[in-house]
Protein backbone atom coordinates (compact mmCIF):
# COMPACT_ATOMS: atom_id res chain seq x y z
CA UNK A 1 0.00 0.00 0.00
CA UNK A 2 1.49 3.35 -1.01
CA UNK A 3 0.75 6.83 0.23
CA UNK A 4 -0.45 9.34 -2.30
CA UNK A 5 1.61 12.42 -1.45
CA UNK A 6 2.27 15.62 -3.36
CA UNK A 7 3.83 19.03 -2.94
CA UNK A 8 1.35 21.83 -2.39
CA UNK A 9 1.47 24.19 -5.40
CA UNK A 10 0.88 27.20 -3.13
CA UNK A 11 3.40 26.65 -0.33
CA UNK A 12 5.50 23.69 -1.47
CA UNK A 13 4.87 21.55 1.61
CA UNK A 14 4.43 17.80 1.23
CA UNK A 15 0.89 16.66 2.08
CA UNK A 16 -1.22 13.53 1.81
CA UNK A 17 -3.11 14.11 -1.42
CA UNK A 18 -6.85 13.73 -1.22
CA UNK A 19 -9.66 15.32 -3.20
CA UNK A 20 -8.10 18.80 -2.87
CA UNK A 21 -5.19 20.05 -4.93
CA UNK A 22 -3.62 22.03 -2.06
CA UNK A 23 -2.51 21.22 1.47
CA UNK A 24 -4.89 21.57 4.45
CA UNK A 25 -3.17 24.76 5.68
CA UNK A 26 -3.48 26.50 2.30
CA UNK A 27 -7.06 25.26 1.99
CA UNK A 28 -7.90 26.93 5.31
CA UNK A 29 -6.25 30.13 4.09
CA UNK A 30 -8.28 30.08 0.85
CA UNK A 31 -11.48 29.50 2.82
CA UNK A 32 -10.68 32.49 5.06
CA UNK A 33 -10.12 34.60 1.95
CA UNK A 34 -13.47 33.42 0.58
CA UNK A 35 -15.21 34.36 3.83
CA UNK A 36 -13.62 37.84 3.72
CA UNK A 37 -14.93 38.32 0.19
CA UNK A 38 -18.44 37.11 1.03
CA UNK A 39 -18.61 39.28 4.13
CA UNK A 40 -17.52 42.38 2.19
CA UNK A 41 -19.94 41.62 -0.66
CA UNK A 42 -22.85 41.36 1.77
CA UNK A 43 -22.31 45.02 2.67
CA UNK A 44 -21.03 46.36 -0.66
CA UNK A 45 -22.89 44.32 -3.24
CA UNK A 46 -22.11 46.69 -6.11
CA UNK A 47 -18.35 46.88 -5.58
CA UNK A 48 -15.90 46.23 -8.40
CA UNK A 49 -13.19 43.59 -8.47
CA UNK A 50 -10.47 46.11 -7.63
CA UNK A 51 -12.51 47.49 -4.71
CA UNK A 52 -13.02 43.96 -3.38
CA UNK A 53 -9.31 43.26 -3.81
CA UNK A 54 -8.29 46.44 -1.98
CA UNK A 55 -10.78 45.99 0.86
CA UNK A 56 -10.05 42.33 1.57
CA UNK A 57 -6.46 41.88 0.46
CA UNK A 58 -7.50 38.80 -1.56
CA UNK A 59 -5.72 38.62 -4.92
CA UNK A 60 -7.59 39.38 -8.13
CA UNK A 61 -6.60 35.92 -9.39
CA UNK A 62 -8.14 34.23 -6.34
CA UNK A 63 -11.35 36.28 -6.56
CA UNK A 64 -11.63 35.40 -10.26
CA UNK A 65 -11.20 31.75 -9.32
CA UNK A 66 -14.04 32.04 -6.79
CA UNK A 67 -16.24 33.52 -9.54
CA UNK A 68 -15.30 30.84 -12.12
CA UNK A 69 -15.96 28.10 -9.55
CA UNK A 70 -19.40 29.61 -8.90
CA UNK A 71 -18.63 30.34 -5.27
CA UNK A 72 -19.20 34.06 -5.81
CA UNK A 73 -22.35 34.65 -7.79
CA UNK A 74 -22.41 37.51 -10.27
CA UNK A 75 -26.16 37.85 -9.78
CA UNK A 76 -25.37 38.84 -6.21
CA UNK A 77 -22.40 41.01 -7.23
CA UNK A 78 -23.20 42.37 -10.71
CA UNK A 79 -20.22 44.75 -10.98
CA UNK A 80 -17.55 42.09 -10.54
CA UNK A 81 -15.55 41.34 -13.67
CA UNK A 82 -12.09 39.86 -14.03
CA UNK A 83 -9.47 40.23 -16.76
CA UNK A 84 -9.28 38.02 -19.85
CA UNK A 85 -6.17 35.84 -19.53
CA UNK A 86 -4.96 36.91 -22.99
CA UNK A 87 -5.78 40.60 -23.49
CA UNK A 88 -6.93 41.81 -20.07
CA UNK A 89 -10.43 42.94 -21.13
CA UNK A 90 -12.95 42.62 -18.30
CA UNK A 91 -15.13 39.49 -18.52
CA UNK A 92 -17.59 37.79 -16.20
CA UNK A 93 -17.43 34.18 -17.42
CA UNK A 94 -14.79 31.76 -18.66
CA UNK A 95 -11.12 32.62 -18.90
CA UNK A 96 -10.89 34.52 -22.18
CA UNK A 97 -13.06 37.18 -23.84
CA UNK A 98 -15.17 36.62 -26.95
CA UNK A 99 -12.72 38.50 -29.20
CA UNK A 100 -9.75 36.38 -28.09
CA UNK A 101 -11.83 33.22 -28.38
CA UNK A 102 -12.75 34.06 -31.98
CA UNK A 103 -9.13 34.90 -32.85
CA UNK A 104 -7.94 31.66 -31.29
CA UNK A 105 -10.52 29.64 -33.27
CA UNK A 106 -9.53 31.42 -36.49
CA UNK A 107 -5.85 30.71 -35.84
CA UNK A 108 -6.56 27.02 -35.15
CA UNK A 109 -8.69 26.72 -38.30
CA UNK A 110 -5.98 28.41 -40.39
CA UNK A 111 -3.34 26.11 -38.92
CA UNK A 112 -5.49 23.03 -39.67
CA UNK A 113 -6.05 24.19 -43.27
CA UNK A 114 -2.33 24.79 -43.69
CA UNK A 115 -1.52 21.32 -42.36
CA UNK A 116 -4.03 19.76 -44.76
CA UNK A 117 -2.42 21.53 -47.71
CA UNK A 118 1.02 20.31 -46.66
CA UNK A 119 -0.19 16.71 -46.40
CA UNK A 120 -1.63 16.66 -49.95
CA UNK A 121 0.60 15.11 -52.65
CA UNK A 122 2.62 17.63 -54.63
CA UNK A 123 2.17 17.85 -58.37
CA UNK A 124 4.27 19.56 -60.99
CA UNK A 125 1.43 21.39 -62.69
CA UNK A 126 -0.68 22.08 -59.62
CA UNK A 127 -3.73 20.13 -60.86
CA UNK A 128 -3.04 16.85 -59.13
CA UNK A 129 -2.15 14.79 -62.19
CA UNK A 130 0.99 14.45 -64.23
CA UNK A 131 1.13 15.28 -67.91
CA UNK A 132 3.83 13.55 -69.93
CA UNK A 133 6.99 11.89 -68.65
Amino acid sequence: MSLNVANCPKCGRVYAKNFRDICPNCYKEVELQYEKCVKYLREYRKCTLSELNEATGVSVHQIAKFIREGRISLTQAPNLAFPCEICGTDIQTGTICEGCRKKLLTDVNNMNASEQLKSQPNSKNGYGYKIGD
